[in-house]
């Protein structure tokens, strides 16, 4: 892609508005707490105490929006703490200019490696920056820099005592995670209806997971309803995709592919009927009619075989399914004894969690990490955009390098996307706010209560698009500085200049320190491979010895291969937006191979839906077919690295002498046909002849 071609399509992403639900209660509650805080200082204080204290209040409320699994008091808790020490660090270096720099530098550091930790810590750390620029203007005496990171301190605690206080919907997020996933069940049994290879997102099951690992005190307080449905999820979807399967479930044709399509229409209705319930919290509500046919019917056509056990297993999960889920929603799971085997995915606490953050800030310590590159990234910006912003006769020179780190991101389709909205919205959001200031000449009391209305429409508005969170922090920014009698005049000319200021250095940042994924998708590619082929020795060594199959080596290689993927799709979904010229891997032999690495994971997926039982006979052929993909499987993923061609010679041969051995019949045998089949369709996908890249090949 061309640098007019990104330019222009992250200009569209960032000028873009989303139609999304909104919370009204949650932007109440929050700006409440915004209210509050400029209320109390107002009335006992001065407004520039009251200014202050908003900066803590509005970032810790804006915090609770962020999609974390962590309570939201933690994160008003966490923001608040984080604010006030930079708050006071700030304080105590602003009394001369080279001191600050240097405290910046490193600050911005930190706060840029926070983002290896998660995308919430990143947004927390970029928050204390922007809140720590601040803080330069301000006086800078010992106890003037306590007093007033007590202050920004105390506004995050108000956010954070009246969501306690004013409890809206809790377990909200993880209620909708976990009926997300069960829905996508629901939408991928309605699809195999019609097609049998339909494909399959993991996003949800993955998301559903993640709101699944608790804190001890979480797992006490963890409704019943969200306790065991994401396993049954887990697990329903390879029995779904068996049975649809036509070469390992029913026949493509006749009435037992009839009556696998009304088992997946039922499946999808309860599913729909569970995903409601768990959303709202309220019992399972069945159709007659979906019921009936997940019945064993006395006549008409019955499955048999693979198809027959599928079907069975589908009946059994889903009646957990309803049983586990049909409980209110307001009871607590009860107390685990201690001996009692834990039934939740651990999440550390906040102090267990430095450790694990020190290891991720570790591993991305480097400068090939873009985690890394963006730390260097925006502290070199940072510090250049405060010394040329305190150089400009324009006031305000903090506003250069904070919208520069608002700004900023990993990647370069959301800097340069942000960075338009940035600059747009904020001169929306002046201009409209100087417009009112001239128009209604508001006082204090004014000025304060249509900071908060901004504050209020901030919150409501989050998830819409960057432009509109700007546009109000615009009009808030102009009626804060009206609190302490700073004119709008004095303020709109330099807020529009020194955000267009950072927002160009935030954009050539990128340009001169970048790190594209583009090169590096055949990287992504090849640990696809190598997470696809350990799921795939995983199960076809449980088929090969049943006695010995350890679960847990198969659950982890699934969960691995899922990660592998996502991270791909992230990565081809980044490298679609970089102005970079190929290097690496064609659009079209990209879309090819990535339609055969979901075809072996989609029939690794199908083995494994049919595994043996512990007592079944081993299965020799099995095994010696595990060890030629083991043997091979190192080269394949080294030379999709190296641009070299894959040889699937050895699998084939392995899969004629299994065939030989023990016949065509069985699920194992048919399932490593159609591997191998995949691992070809890759090889052809990325063989260096056009027309092994023109290679049709269809995505599940």
């Amino acid at each position: 892609m061309t640098w007019s071609s990104a330019l222009k399509d992250t200009a569209r992403a960032g000028l873009t508005i989303e139609r999304i639900p909104l919370e009204p209660k949650l932007a109440l509650r929050s700006a409440c707490g915004v209210a509050l805080v400029i209320g109390v200082l107002l009335a006992f204080g001065t407004p520039a105490l009251a200014v202050s204290s908003a900066f803590g209040a509005f970032a810790a409320g804006l915090a609770s929006f962020q999609r974390s699994w962590r309570p939201r008091p933690v994160l008003a808790l966490g923001v608040a703490v984080g604010l006030g020490v930079s708050t006071f660090l700030g304080y105590l270096a602003a009394f001369n200019h080279v001191v600050f720099v240097a405290l910046l530098v490193v600050w911005t550091l930190l706060a840029g490696m926070a983002w290896a930790v998660g995308p919430v810590s990143g947004l927390i750390a970029t928050q204390t920056v922007a809140v720590m620029l601040v803080t330069v203007t301000l006086p800078t005496s010992v106890w003037g820099a306590v007093h007033h990171a007590a202050l920004i301190v105390v506004g995050g605690l108000v956010q954070a005592l009246l969501i306690v206080v004013f409890p809206i919907r809790p377990w909200g997020l993880q209620r909708d995670a976990l009926a997300d996933a069960l829905a996508a069940e629901a939408d991928y049994a309605r699809r195999l209806r019609h097609d049998p290879m339909a494909p399959f997102d993991p996003h949800p099951l993955m998301e559903a997971r993640e709101a699944a690992e608790l804190t001890p005190r979480q797992a006490r307080n963890r409704p019943r309803q969200l306790g065991g449905p994401r396993g049954i999820a887990e697990r329903l979807r390879p029995v779904l995709a068996a049975l649809a399967d036509p070469v390992v479930g029913a026949p493509a044709e006749g009435p037992e592919r009839d009556r696998v399509r009304d088992l997946l229409g039922a499946t999808a209705v309860v599913l729909d009927a569970v995903a409601r319930a768990i959303r709202w919290g309220k019992p399972v509500k069945l159709p007659p009619e979906a019921v009936a046919v997940l019945r064993v019917p006395e006549s008409g056509p019955m499955l048999t075989g693979p198809a027959r056990r599928s079907a069975y297993r589908l009946m059994a999960l889903l009646g957990d399914a309803v049983d586990q889920t049909d409980e209110p929603g307001t009871r607590r799971a009860p107390a685990r004894t201690p001996g009692e085997e834990r039934r939740h995915l651990p999440r550390p606490t906040m102090p267990r969690l430095v450790p694990v953050a020190l290891r991720a800030l570790s591993r991305e310590a480097r400068w090939s990490s873009p985690i890394g590159r963006h730390a260097v990234r925006v502290s070199a910006v940072a510090s250049l955009g405060y010394l040329l912003g305190t150089a400009l006769p324009l006031g305000h020179g903090y506003w250069a390098p904070m919208a520069s780190v608002m700004i900023m991101r990993p990647d370069f389709g959301q800097t340069y996307a942000r960075g338009v909205a940035r600059f747009v919205g904020t001169v929306i959001g002046v201009l409209i706010g100087a417009a009112l200031a001239a128009l209604l000449h508001p006082g204090v009391t004014v000025c304060a209560a249509l900071a908060v209305v901004c504050v209020g429409l901030g919150y409501l508005l989050t998830g819409t698009g960057y432009i509109v969170v700007s546009a109000c922090i615009g009009a808030y920014v102009i009626f804060l500085l009206g609190m302490v009698g700073e004119g709008w005049s004095q303020t709109v000319q330099a807020r529009v200049a020194l955000t267009l200021l950072g927002g160009l250095l935030a954009m050539a940042g990128y340009a001169l320190l970048p790190i594209w994924e583009t090169p590096r998708l055949r990287d992504r590619l090849a640990d696809w491979l190598a997470a696809n082929g350990q799921y795939a020795l995983a199960v076809l060594d449980a088929h090969a010895r049943p006695a010995d199959r350890k679960p847990r080596r198969v659950r982890e290689a699934l969960l691995d291969a899922r990660a592998a993927r996502v991270t791909w799709e992230d990565a081809a979904e980044r490298a679609l937006k970089e102005p970079v010229r190929h290097r690496g891997i064609s659009r079209t032999a990209e879309r090819a191979a990535e339609a055969a690495l979901a075809t072996l994971g989609r029939v690794t997926m199908l083995m494994e839906a049919h595994l043996p039982d512990r007592e079944a006979q081993p299965s020799p052929a099995a095994g010696q077919f595990a060890s030629a993909l083991r043997e091979a499987l190192p080269e394949a993923v080294a030379a999709v690295r190296e641009r070299r061609a894959l040889d699937c010679v050895a699998l084939r041969r392995a899969l004629e002498e299994w065939h030989a051995a023990e016949g065509d019949e069985g699920v194992a045998v048919r399932g490593s046909e159609l591997l191998v089949d995949a691992l070809e369709e890759l090889a052809s996908a990325l063989s260096p002849g056009p027309g092994g890249r023109n290679r049709a090949a269809r995505r599940v």
